[in-house]
């Protein structure tokens, strides 16, 4: 995406600890790469909106009741584009509070009217049995392109 759509800045939002997206991606131009986790103090900081999104296996991790407002800031931080994925079934690992550390296990017609509140959706594909990935654009490029 950063070579096809001529993108210079992608946002790593949830990268963790060992940010595993900076080692897979491949660019014939140089780009900026951001990483933001909230639960990483050294990557805590604000992030600043950029063209791409990267939000990989992230949602399905956050509190039900913060879902909205974590969807809103995905929203406001991206500028062209969001790539995200979304894990559908349980994890292998429990909180300790005993839940399951994907708190969030729903199928994919309960994920896209939530995507559809922000973003017009480019592409939609199965992950297997256990999640989706999808291509999302930013409602005000598409607006200011004449795209749709």
């Amino acid at each position: 995406m950063l070579d096809k759509m001529e993108l210079d800045h992608i946002l790593d939002y949830g990268c963790g600890h060992n940010l595993s997206l900076r080692g897979t991606l491949e660019s014939k131009r140089p780009f900026k790469y951001q990483c933001y986790d909230p639960g990483v103090p050294e990557y805590a900081e604000p992030p600043v909106p950029a063209p791409l999104v990267a939000c990989i296996d992230v949602l399905e991790h956050i509190e039900p009741d913060c879902l909205d407002e974590v969807l809103d800031h995905l929203e406001s931080l991206t500028e062209v584009v969001l790539f995200a994925t979304v894990h559908i079934g349980p994890a292998g690992k429990n909180l300790p509070d005993g839940r399951n550390a994907h708190l969030i296990q729903k199928p994919p017609e309960w994920w896209l009217p939530k995507f559809l509140d922000r973003f017009d959706i480019v592409t939609f594909e199965m992950r297997g049995a256990q999640g989706f990935e999808v291509v999302m654009a930013a409602r005000d490029y598409g607006d200011t392109n004449g795209a749709n």
